[in-house]
């Protein structure tokens, strides 16, 4: 069984978005680490080389393959900002209708920059998909 790159550890989360090359991107990043800090009244870590999570969570699957994850999360990928906050393509979440410019996938939400949505809105499905995974 493949080890799990994703883990939790002691990287310094304000160095690694720090290197972040697009500064807009980069801002955008700072922004949405304070919102998911009021969110989840939790400090951020780095899970593996490039999530910044909030929160972690244990997982157990039917094949015996287990681990833990952050409750919510983020990471500033090349092309956009990918939100890992329980928010997919089977979402039939209202609110998503109100948050404006955005991309799915199977768990994650796709933003190109913080200007392309309503930040309450996007708070608001913070908050949500956080007390779920709580």
């Amino acid at each position: 069984m493949a080890e799990i790159k994703t883990k939790v550890n002691e990287a310094s989360v304000e160095e690694f978005l720090g290197t972040v090359q697009d500064e807009q991107k980069r801002r955008d990043c700072f922004e949405i680490v304070k919102i998911m800090k009021q969110v989840t009244k939790k400090e951020p870590k780095m899970w593996g080389p490039a999530i910044v999570g909030f929160g972690s969570y244990h997982y157990k699957y039917e094949s015996g393959r287990e681990g833990d994850m952050p409750q919510i999360g983020f990471s500033p990928r090349k092309q956009n900002i990918t939100l890992y906050i329980g928010v997919g393509d089977n979402s039939d979440n209202p609110i998503l209708k109100k948050l404006g410019k955005y991309t799915t996938a199977k768990v994650c939400l796709y933003i190109k920059k913080l200007a392309d949505v309503d930040r309450n809105v996007l708070q608001e499905l913070i908050a949500e998909s956080y007390q779920k995974a709580h």
